[in-house]
């Protein structure tokens, strides 16, 4: 089976392919404009750590990078400038996906700045600020799920913004994100809204999940603990699909979607496997059910694309073994709160220190061009 075979049965399968990378090498080149022709890739998602790597490489930056400091821009400025262009020419390069599948996919998405995380009226303003900036129908504005996080999700949609909510680890905050979400399309209807043009993805994290477990059972380090190796992340992704799948049956849900709202899809993020003893494409293959987004890593679409094994769907009726394996690794001495709070509170920090390092790289561009 080809590449593009073993592709178009995922998407045949209900999974939406997202690239989970961007930088204007790949736009300028072509490279992204083939994944969308070849590799059934329709839409992206990007991040402070991606742009922080795209702008520290080749000179692709260069020449608008000397219009700003031309200009007197200062680094915040810069920054925006640079990684909006980005997104907007990406948008408009899955604008004809965008219109195919009535506004479900050919999306790209871009983080309101992660330092903004713990503060609610912050990342709002911020919110709208780039949806404004970029001016492009088709993305979506990235805001993670922290307690903080929620009422400015809420907050957004409101406004009629369409929102990629991301560093989702817990069934119960991903609870939480859906109740959010339906709030904030109750009030985009109060505002006067059309909920058929609000759309969104809640981005579960996956393989954080096993690296985090992965290595609290290897502390543990009995034959018990071992076993249960690999098998956190998975079952976590299964038992979000089942609340994905119970609460967008509700009343609640019905009545929304009666004035023409759109669920909000699940989207497995984080699908890079980080331990080389497992399958490079267990993340894509073990997660294949319908009305789902897999961004991925390029290294691992192309491992899907080379030998995933798709073989439909691996997900729905799988709850109740999912949550066995919790069961199991509560009985082993996991602290499975203390997981989830660990992974957002790294999450965050993470897509933080990127940004300095973005700005930091960025301030290094300016005053090289200034000369």
């Amino acid at each position: 089976m080809s590449s593009t075979d073993r592709l178009a049965r995922l998407s045949e399968a209900g999974v939406s392919i997202w690239l989970d990378d961007l930088s204007r090498e790949r736009l300028d080149s072509g490279n992204l404009a083939g994944l969308i022709r070849d590799q059934h890739v329709v839409g992206v998602t990007t991040n402070p750590t991606i742009f922080a790597g795209a702008l520290s490489k080749g000179e692709a930056y260069d020449k608008q990078v000397r219009e700003l400091a031309a200009r007197g821009a200062g680094v915040d400025a810069a920054v925006r400038e640079l990684t909006t262009t980005d997104v907007r020419n990406a948008a408009d390069l899955f604008r004809e996906v965008y219109t195919a599948t009535n506004g479900v996919d050919g999306r790209v998405s871009i983080e309101v700045d992660p330092r903004l995380a713990k503060d609610a009226d912050a990342t709002a303003a911020e919110a709208q600020d780039l949806w404004k900036t970029v001016d492009r129908p088709n993305i979506l504005v990235k805001i993670p799920a922290t307690e903080e996080g929620l009422p400015a999700i809420t907050r957004t949609l409101a406004e009629g913004i369409s929102v990629n909510v991301t560093l989702i680890f817990s069934e119960e905050r991903y609870r939480a994100v859906i109740d959010a979400y339906f709030a904030g399309l109750e009030q985009a209807k109060s505002n006067g809204h059309d909920l058929k043009g609000i759309h969104s993805v809640a981005s579960f994290f996956v393989s954080r999940v096993d690296s985090e477990i992965d290595k609290r059972l290897d502390a543990i380090g009995t034959d018990e603990a071992k076993a249960l190796r690999g098998e956190a992340a998975i079952a976590n992704a299964r038992i979000a699909y089942a609340a994905y799948e119970e609460l967008f049956a509700s009343d609640r849900w019905k009545a929304l979607a009666a004035d023409g709202a759109n669920a909000q899809r699940p989207l497995w993020a984080s699908t890079g496997v980080k331990d080389p003893s497992y399958s490079d494409t267990r993340y894509v293959d073990q997660l294949v059910v319908a009305n789902t987004v897999n961004t991925m890593p390029e290294k691992t679409l192309f491992a899907a694309g080379d030998h995933a094994e798709i073989e439909g769907d691996k997900v729905t009726g799988t709850e109740a073994a999912a949550r066995e394996v919790f069961t199991k690794l509560e009985g082993v001495g996991i602290d499975i709160t203390d997981v989830f709070l660990t992974l957002e509170n790294e999450g965050v920090d993470k897509f933080e220190k990127s940004w300095g390092e973005l700005l930091e790289t960025v301030t290094g561009q300016l005053a090289k061009a200034k000369g």
